[in-house]
């Protein structure tokens, strides 16, 4: 997997690759979104995280909703939400967002959070209460939520999948040598403990996972983590581009061509992963449910 030599990483606000740029659309859609989410107080990820993607998304009605606040207990140098000390946190935030989503006549919820060391469940209960609530609403909607490590409480993951939701994801991230660097209070084989115990219910969500690439992890390191995963059970794989939100932020080592995500999707498939989601603009949630859909299209042509 040898990078053209055009994907070599410029310095912080240098002009990107070609495939990285997107067209800013501002349509009804993206307005209804920014509507709900203000109106009912609530935050989303594609804001939050400075997300590539926020236009699209936002333009075609969907969002990724982040619950427990928008200040994260963790500095974790690859992200743009904010760090620091929460106060308290918000009981009444899954109601509003069981409202914010009928208002936007949402069928397919995808829900994350900062991380909330400060909470003894790390918010757990806000997850399961949201998904709840969601349900209470709607029975038929399909739910996907993004967690955290929670610290390494698993009292607090099985608090949310006891909730039932239908995709659980928790990312990975990058490759294990880099931890420290990336996001140094997580740790590699807690992740995949997650993914695990996930999937070893008896009645179990879809599993999924997401890495980063170009923050310096070596082709043999980025394999080995995918084999780690796809071990674990884990059924989709995200893989994406890292980009550096500011300059204080991890440098991009390198931007990976679009043909090499091509053969990263490959090689995930070949590895067991019933679906792998890769580009240079992938993120967790970006079209979460279209990739549960090709997962049940392939299955379908294997069986």
């Amino acid at each position: 997997m040898t990078p053209p030599a055009a994907a070599s990483a410029p310095t912080f606000g240098a002009p990107k690759p070609v495939w990285l740029k997107t067209r800013a659309t501002f349509g009804e859609g993206y307005l209804k979104v920014k509507s709900a989410l203000r109106e009912n107080q609530l935050h989303s990820v594609c804001e939050e995280a400075n997300c590539p993607n926020i236009r699209e998304c936002f333009s075609h009605g969907t969002a990724t909703f982040m619950i427990l606040g928008n200040i994260c207990t963790r500095g974790c140098r690859f992200c743009d939400v904010i760090k620091g000390r929460p106060l308290g946190y918000d009981l009444d935030e899954p109601r509003r967002l069981a409202e914010g989503v009928a208002q936007l006549g949402l069928k397919q919820v995808v829900i994350t959070s900062v991380n909330r060391d400060d909470l003894p469940d790390g918010g757990s209960w806000v997850y399961a209460e949201t998904i709840r609530l969601l349900r209470e609403r709607d029975p038929q909607v399909k739910i996907e939520v993004l967690i955290p490590d929670f610290d390494g409480n698993f009292d607090a993951v099985e608090t949310v999948l006891a909730a039932r939701p239908d995709v659980l994801n928790h990312n990975a991230e990058t490759v294990p040598r880099l931890y420290s660097l990336v996001r140094p209070r997580a740790r590699f084989e807690r992740s995949l403990a997650i993914l695990r115990r996930s999937g070893d219910r008896s009645d179990p969500p879809i599993v999924k996972s997401g890495i980063m690439v170009g923050l310096g992890e070596t082709e043999d390191e980025l394999y080995d983590c995918m084999r780690h995963i796809a071990a674990t059970g884990c059924q989709i794989l995200t893989i994406g581009q890292y980009l550096a939100p500011s300059a204080t932020h991890l440098p991009v080592v390198r931007y990976y061509h679009p043909d090499e995500f091509a053969e990263l999707a490959c090689a995930g498939e070949e590895m067991g992963f019933a679906h792998v989601e890769a580009g240079p603009l992938v993120r967790s949630s970006y079209h979460a449910f279209d990739q549960v859909q090709k997962m049940e299209a392939r299955a379908l042509t294997l069986s």
